[in-house]
Formats: C-alpha cells, sequence, structure tokens
C-alpha cells in the first residue's frame, strides 16, 4: 500500500496548539514594547476622526483588584476597537494621587516613630506614597495587555493638574458660586474632616432610641387646648440619636397633621393623632383619656422647654415630618440635621454643635464634657431618666452613615465649611438639564439615577480639614473671619502652582507676606491681619476638574469627551463631580456618553471580602490562567449588571478559548501556500464559499455593532458560535476534504483558501480589542503570503469589498440546503448509533424531492455529496419509497441511507466501486487519480 499522506495539501503552521499563556503574554508585551505597538496603531489613524475615552484615576493605594481590572480592561477593548475602525482613539490613563487614605497611613506611620512634621513634610511622603503604588499598579495594568501613554499619565498632584483644579475653583469663586458657612455636614470624627455624598455609605448599625418628653410650660397652650395645664403639659418626641438632645433648639410638626391632648394620670401629653395608640403601648400607658385635637399648625410658637437645661425649645413647622414611627413630633437640633438645620434658618434658632473635630464634647456641655458623641448616648439617657423625662427606650438596627474610608459611624456636625451653591447660577437646574437632556446613559437607568441625586442634594461641600491636596486659594481675616477671595490674586498664586516644581506645595511653604497682597485691608473690619486658609479641596473636586486639567489640555484628547466609563458607585462619585463641576463652569456635561459596569462578586453572588476568603486577585487569574482568560472573562459577561467570577467559570472559558485557538490554528495551517495573487474573485468562487463568506460578513458586521454599543459579551458568544457552528462543524467540516485533496492550484481548492484567508482577516480585526495577545500571536504567523505591512496586528485596517455579498434568493437557496444537510444527518444517525456505520462517508444517501424542488437544488450548483460529507449521492424526484426517513420539517423530503459501494479510496477516504483508474495507483479513486497525473 502506497504513502498517499505526502501527495495531500496538508496543514502547515508555525502557530501552535498549546497557548502557553503564562509564557508567552510577557514575551508579547515585550514585543509591543519595543515595536511602540501602542504608537504604531494610533499613527494609522493620523488625520482621522478623533474619539475621547477619558480615564476615571483609579486611586494610587494598594494593588489592582478584580474591579478596577475589569474596568481597564474594558476601556482597553473599546480603545482598540474604535482605533481599529479607523477613529484616532488615544488612551491617557490617569491616578487620583490626593486624600485621606493616603495621609491617613502617612500619619500612622509618623505617629509610630512618634515624629510630628511640618505639612511640607507630611505632602513629600504622601507623593512618595502615591508614586510607589503608582508605579506597581502601571505594570498590573499592563500586563493585563492594556495600550495607553503609560509613560506620561496624568496624576491628580502634578503642578499643571493642580493648578488647573486651583484655577477651577477660581472661577466658582469669580461667578459667585461658592459660600463659606456654618452647616451641617457629614464628619467623620475617626478621620478628623469634612465628608461628601459620595464618601459615605450605609450599613447596619445598632443606635439607642429613646421617647422623650419635653415640658410645655406655656400657657399660650391652653388656647389650643382648654383642657391642658401648663404646669404638667408635656410634647413627646423620639430620636436615635440620645446625643444630639443637648442641642436641640426645637421641636418640629407638621402642619397639616392632627394631634392629640391625651391625659395620662395627672400629666398631659401631645403628640400625634394617628400614633397615639401605639406611643401609648410602648410607654406603658394602661389608661389614658384624650381631651382634644389640634392641626400642628396650630401648635407653632407655643414654647417648650428643654427636657435637661434650662432654656427654651419652642414648637417649630416642618413639612418632612412623618408618621411612619415615632411620635409625629420631631427633635429638632440645627447644628446635627440638613432638615434641621433649613428649619432653625427660616426660624432664627442657633446653630448649636459644641463639639471638637474628635467628636468629643467641649467643656461648655454641661453634664457631658469631654465625652465622645457614642460615650455620651448613655450618660445623656441616665440624665433624662434621672430629671423624669425619659419616656421609653429601646435599642433599633438600622441603615446609617459609615465613613467609606474608616468604615466607622459618622455624625451630622454644623462646622464653618467651603460649599458651592446647587441653586446659585442655576446649577442644579442646569445639570439635571445636562443628564436629561445632553448626555446618553448606559445603562439607561443611569439616568434616572443621577437625576434624583442632584435633583435632592444639599450644597457642595468642598472642605476638607487635611494636608495632602489642593489647599482652597483664600485668606481669613483674624478679626473678623472674612474671607478673601479676590479671582485676580486667586488666579496668580495658582500661576505661581504651575511653575513650582511640587504645584501647590507653594501655598504650604512661602510665608504669608509673599501671599498678602501688599496693603490688604479687610472689607469687612478695616482689619489687616490676614492667615491662610488651611482647607483642602475635597478629592472629588480634583478629580472631577479632569475634564479641565486633561480632557481639554493633552494633544491626545478634546473636550467633550466622547465617554466616561466606570463602577456604578461614580454616579454619585466621578460622573457627579465631574458633571458639577463642568456644568459650572463651561455650561455642558464633560462627557457625550457616561457607561457604568457592575461590581465583581464570587461564584455565589457573594460581594467579596477578607472575611469571607472569596477575594480573587488578577494577579491570581494571570497565575493560573494568563490574562487573556480574565480578558476573555470581562468580554464574555453582561458587565452592566453585578459579575461572577470563580474557577469554574473560568475553566469554561479556558475550554472556550481552546476552541478559537485551535479554530484559527486550521485557518492559518490551511493558508501556508496562499497568496495574495493567488485569491478567487467572488463571483468566481464555488457557491459554498461565496455562501460562507457572506455569512461571516454578515456576524463580522453584527460583531461591530456590538462593539459600538459596548456590547462586548455578544462579540465574545459571536465568536465562540462562528467557531463552533458556522467554522468547525459546518464550513470547515466540509471543505476539509477538498483543502486536502484536491490539487493544489486547482478552483475547489483557492476558492476556498480565499474564503478561508477572507474569513481570518475579519476575525482577527473582531477578536484583536478582546483577545489581544492571541491576536497578536496569530498576526505573527500569518503565512508570507498573507502579511501586511504593519508589524502589529493593531495597525490592521481590513474590510471587504462592497462586492464581496450575495442577494437574499442566494442566500435562501443555500439555507435550504442547510436545511437539507441537518435532516440528511438525522436520518444517518440511526445507522451510526447502531455501529452499522462509523463515519458519514460510510454512507450512500439518495435525496427524495418534489419534482419542482429538484431543478432549484441541481441550480444552485453545490456539491451535495461534499456537503453532506458522503460517499456517493443521488437525487431523485420519484415517489418517496416507504422505507425512507421522512422529513418532519421540510415538506416532501425523503431520505434513504445505504452502507457505500465500493471500497474506501486510501487518498480521500471517500467509497467508490472505481479504484484503480491510475495503473499506478490502483487504490484511489479517479477523483485522486485526476489530481495525482495533472500535479
Amino acid at each position: 500500500m502506497s504513502d498517499y499522506k505526502k501527495t495531500l495539501c496538508l496543514p502547515k503552521t508555525s502557530f501552535p496548539m498549546k497557548a502557553n499563556l503564562k509564557q508567552r503574554e510577557p514575551e508579547t508585551l515585550k514585543k509591543w514594547e519595543e515595536i511602540h505597538a501602542y504608537d504604531r496603531m494610533v499613527a494609522a489613524n493620523e488625520g482621522n476622526e478623533r474619539y475621547v475615552l477619558h480615564d476615571g484615576p483609579p486611586y494610587a493605594n494598594g494593588h489592582i483588584h478584580m474591579g478596577t481590572a475589569m474596568n481597564k480592561v474594558l476601556k482597553d477593548i473599546i480603545v482598540k476597537h474604535r482605533n481599529m475602525q479607523g477613529l484616532k482613539a488615544e488612551y491617557v490613563p490617569g491616578w487620583d494621587c490626593h486624600g485621606l487614605p493616603i495621609e491617613h497611613k502617612v500619619s500612622q506611620e509618623l505617629k509610630a516613630k512618634g515624629k510630628v512634621v511640618p505639612a511640607p513634610v507630611v505632602r513629600k511622603i504622601c507623593r512618595d506614597y502615591a508614586n510607589k503604588f503608582l508605579d506597581i499598579q502601571r505594570t498590573e495594568f499592563k500586563r493585563l495587555g492594556v495600550m495607553g501613554v503609560w509613560d506620561d499619565p496624568y496624576r491628580t498632584m502634578n503642578p499643571s493638574y493642580e493648578a488647573a483644579t486651583a484655577r477651577e475653583l477660581g472661577r466658582f469663586m469669580e461667578n459667585g458660586s461658592v459660600v463659606r458657612g456654618m452647616k451641617p455636614i457629614h464628619w467623620c470624627i475617626d478621620c478628623k474632616t469634612a465628608l461628601a455624598e459620595a464618601e459615605v455609605e450605609y450599613d447596619d448599625h445598632t443606635s439607642p432610641s429613646i421617647f422623650v418628653r419635653f415640658p410645655l410650660a406655656d400657657e399660650k397652650i391652653k388656647t389650643v387646648f382648654a383642657g391642658a395645664n401648663p404646669e404638667s403639659t408635656y410634647i413627646a418626641i423620639w430620636t436615635t440619636t440620645p446625643w444630639t438632645i443637648p442641642s436641640n433648639m426645637a421641636v418640629a410638626v407638621h402642619p397639616d397633621f392632627e394631634y392629640s391632648l391625651v391625659k395620662v394620670g395627672s400629666d398631659f401629653y401631645i403628640l400625634a393623632s394617628e400614633l397615639l395608640e401605639s406611643c401609648a403601648k410602648r410607654f406603658g400607658w394602661e389608661e389614658y383619656e384624650t381631651l382634644g385635637q389640634a392641626k400642628g399648625a396650630e401648635l407653632e410658637h407655643i414654647v417648650a422647654k428643654h427636657p435637661i437645661y434650662d432654656r427654651p425649645s419652642p414648637i417649630v413647622l416642618a413639612d418632612y415630618v412623618t408618621l411612619d414611627s415615632g411620635t409625629g413630633c420631631v427633635h429638632t437640633a440645627p447644628g446635627h440635621g440638613r432638615e434641621d438645620y433649613e428649619t432653625g434658618m427660616r426660624y432664627g434658632l442657633e446653630v448649636l454643635s459644641p463639639l471638637y473635630d474628635d467628636g468629643r464634647f467641649q467643656d461648655s456641655v454641661e453634664f457631658f464634657a469631654g465625652m465622645t458623641v457614642f460615650e455620651a448616648n448613655p450618660k445623656v439617657i441616665e440624665k433624662l431618666q434621672e430629671v423624669g423625662n425619659l419616656l421609653a427606650q429601646q435599642k433599633l438596627t438600622h441603615s446609617y452613615p459609615h465613613c467609606w474610608r474608616c468604615k466607622k459611624p459618622v455624625i451630622f456636625r454644623a462646622t464653618t465649611q467651603w460649599f458651592i451653591s446647587m441653586e446659585a447660577n442655576d446649577l442644579r437646574k442646569k445639570a439635571l438639564k445636562a443628564i436629561d437632556n445632553e448626555v446618553r446613559w448606559i445603562p439607561s437607568w443611569g439616568q434616572e439615577r443621577i437625576h434624583n441625586m442632584v435633583e435632592n442634594r444639599p450644597d457642595w461641600c468642598i472642605s476638607r480639614q487635611r494636608t495632602w491636596g489642593v489647599p482652597i486659594v483664600a485668606l481669613l481675616c483674624r478679626e473678623c473671619n472674612h474671607a478673601y477671595t479676590d479671582p485676580e490674586w486667586v488666579y496668580s498664586i495658582v500661576e505661581k502652582f504651575e511653575q513650582h516644581e511640587h504645584g501647590c506645595d507653594y501655598w504650604f511653604e512661602t510665608p504669608l507676606e509673599e501671599i498678602v497682597p501688599k496693603g490688604l485691608v479687610c472689607p469687612n473690619c478695616g482689619a489687616n491681619h490676614w492667615e491662610k486658609e488651611d482647607d483642602i479641596l475635597d478629592v472629588w473636586f480634583d478629580s472631577g476638574t479632569s475634564f479641565a486639567a486633561v480632557v481639554e489640555k493633552r494633544p491626545e484628547l478634546r473636550f467633550q469627551a466622547d465617554l466616561y466609563l466606570e463602577g456604578t458607585d461614580q454616579h454619585r462619585g466621578w460622573f457627579h463631580s465631574s458633571l458639577l463641576a463642568s456644568v459650572g463652569t463651561r455650561g455642558v456635561a464633560p462627557y457625550k456618553t457616561v457607561l457604568t459596569h457592575g461590581y465583581v462578586v464570587d461564584g455565589d453572588g457573594r460581594k467579596m471580602s477578607k472575611s469571607l476568603g472569596n477575594v480573587l486577585a488578577p494577579q491570581e487569574i494571570i497565575d493560573k490562567y494568563g490574562a487573556e482568560i480574565l480578558r476573555m472573562w470581562v468580554s464574555a459577561v453582561n458587565y452592566q449588571e453585578d459579575v461572577r467570577i470563580s474557577d469554574e467559570i473560568m475553566n469554561r472559558l479556558v475550554d472556550a478559548y481552546r476552541r478559537i485557538r485551535n479554530t484559527c490554528r486550521f485557518l492559518l495551517g490551511n493558508l501556508s501556500d496562499f497568496t495574495r495573487d493567488k485569491a478567487v474573485p467572488f463571483d468566481k468562487m464555488l457557491p459554498l464559499d461565496r455562501y460562507a463568506l457572506d455569512r461571516m460578513r454578515r456576524a463580522h458586521e453584527k460583531n461591530q455593532a456590538a462593539y459600538e454599543n459596548f456590547q462586548f459579551h455578544r462579540v465574545f458568544h459571536s465568536l465562540q458560535d462562528i467557531c463552533v457552528n458556522d467554522l468547525s462543524a459546518l464550513y470547515l467540516d466540509v471543505i476539509k476534504d477538498r483543502l486536502y485533496t484536491s490539487g493544489t492550484d486547482s478552483l475547489e481548492r483557492r476558492s476556498a483558501q480565499t474564503v478561508l484567508a477572507k474569513i481570518l482577516m475579519l476575525f482577527l480585526g473582531d477578536m484583536a480589542p478582546i483577545l489581544s495577545f492571541t491576536a497578536e500571536e496569530i498576526f505573527a504567523n500569518l503565512p508570507e503570503g498573507l502579511k501586511t505591512e504593519g508589524e502589529t496586528v493593531f495597525e490592521l485596517r481590513y474590510h471587504l469589498d462592497e462586492s464581496e455579498k450575495i442577494d437574499q434568493q442566494e442566500r435562501s437557496l443555500m439555507e435550504g440546503l442547510l436545511a437539507m444537510r441537518e435532516e440528511v444527518n438525522k436520518a444517518i444517525e440511526p445507522m451510526r448509533k447502531a455501529g452499522t456505520i462509523g463515519h458519514s462517508l460510510d454512507t450512500s444517501v439518495t435525496l427524495y424531492l418534489p419534482e419542482e424542488r429538484l431543478e432549484e437544488v441541481r441550480e444552485t450548483g453545490v456539491d451535495l455529496r461534499e456537503l453532506f460529507i458522503v460517499s456517493q449521492f443521488a437525487l431523485s424526484g420519484a415517489p418517496v419509497p416507504d422505507t425512507a426517513y421522512k422529513s418532519e420539517d421540510i415538506e416532501g423530503l425523503g431520505i434513504v441511507v445505504n452502507k457505500a459501494e465500493g471500497e474506501k479510496c486510501q487518498r480521500c477516504w471517500v467509497y467508490s466501486s472505481e479504484l484503480g483508474t491510475l495503473k499506478d495507483h490502483p487504490e484511489i479513486c479517479p477523483r485522486c487519480s485526476k489530481v495525482l497525473a495533472e500535479d
């Protein structure tokens, strides 16, 4: 028997079957560095329209986690895709470097060493700390295959950036939006600083819940309730913050609610009628008598007495009072609540907040001086009990604000802070208009989420009582505390920031006399004694002004950005602060589209946490599977929801990756001798090849549309489906015979190769943004005849000619034949299961069709023996035999399957009754004999 293997056109490629990603990926990264792959990708689009994805800065503190890895890969996919579509999309990565976590860490280290150092030294240590982790994170992001301007990222601590941030503050000052005043804000007593809305998260907290009575000795109560005795009448309140009772200034009731006067023994109580029954049960009132009702509005200005101190606490009106719980009468401390503060402003109440920065009561607070607010809670309750004004107490577990840095409960505390007014210059109104009319939100629910946040948010508190950040450029009068913020002076200071080696360190290092304008007199009191404001800006103002510091300034970008992409938490963070900062000074949003992704959770849907032991780090994934599988995971999931990750999920992706890789290897292997000049024109291709290319073209167009709409999971599933079904299980399976056994330069083989080459190039374009390492490896292993001028796959700009498509009629005919193929496989399957045959080539098939369909099938010109992968095939219009398989899906179709006649050709494995037509090769069929004779 002759060895015919050498006569076959078998696949040849240097592209290995085994991916070996962990070893090869670093080699690819090194190659990208050497050839400047990112620069080449962008340069290929020189002069074309720009696409700007602006990077939201991750915090330069610690290693990256799965959430930041997913975020960076998503951005990388978009940037690479837009470039490969001909847009000039440059990626400028950035880092958020200022803020409390770094300063807190540095402060702890200094404290442990017993060192007290000046602000400039603290800032230097913080800067070094940020740079250290910036370098670590940059290396980790690059390992993921993320491309960008890594050698020149933006840092919020760069002098140019700090100057831009301070300049934006100056613009707000210039248009009258910045105000300074005493208002209650979230305050962290552990971090000793004000917190923005975005820096507060809610978690369960157990608080003491108390009901307190306020003596109501005002004779005016008798004008509302004639039966009341002022000497023993009380109004009842409920609170979960006993420590705020010392700062009480009023009791609020709703003007429209009904309130009852009830008699209990010799005492009289006022509370909401609707809550009377539940309160009576809680207070242990076995018997009580209702003496009358009145609207809350009638109680206004009647004066109660503080339950501990000898001072008045008048009854005021407020629409925010509810009947959900409590008594319908609300304890009001203007120094410790936003709504309380607003009520206090309306009624001229004192804003009392007698606390030090660490949450301890000042010496002026009788009974509780020196205690922290949480230490004071039980002591306040004891005092209320002692004086007889505690009605009831219990523990309550409820959602309570916590500092997102130290995770400790926070308080509301009135302090003098700097604010950007939401009403000045219609900032709130303009921001809502931008949200609703000017920005595309993906997913669409993001619009409502941020709209509600902006609609209901208080003025933006932009000051922080820290050192590591951009200072609020202002002078304070030592005599009257007036703030000097002349815009021209502010801008002159900003110029110094830009010129200083370390930016706004200038503010902390420069003597006061060099900063204060000569002869400056306080316009409020006439004094000339000044001091620098030592508060810094909220870091959200820092990052929120990145549009001014980066998007407007960097030559790679332009304002407005096309896209901001971050996690869903940034609706209250970076998206939010960026919107307010840009609308406040530019009148428009800084972005055209906002895309959000969910959180990464474990395989059971649980949040990752060290305590649960379910934290999975990106480096663990890379060490086990390779960065390519992590990138594949990012593309495979619907990232707009919370995303699960586990070993089981990753192992499934490894299998999917293997199928994609093997398909690409098959394509490469069968193109080893193909060159572009051997390509068959579309109109000369075999019908099946024309159809296959048309099908891949349509899949490619859908993939590109999915990329455009950020639906990367559709691209992944399409790539997987194409490899498993359209190619491996269908087209490649069918054409394998003619690729291997046809003449080297035959139309049959070159037609198929032409399609394989075009499919491979389309496939490269579709997979490169996601499977970047593999696409680069394929590109490097392209046969000589297919190599392009570029040195990286990201220079590839491949498009099919417009003429390379078929019409609907031809498509329908081919799809009809493929449906018949499915039926033929069904008809063959019983023989395979019975062991009568091993492969479909062991069969002879006769297809029975109605007469009107016969000619239609014949005219397609498709070799149905090849399509069905059988050894003999016949088409008949005669009546369908009773023994035939009758299709349930195709009307009139019958199929008769028999064992193939003759013997198996030792070259192509197709059975034939005519072996030996070539004298020297008695074991091969006429088709193979012809090929050998011609070759």
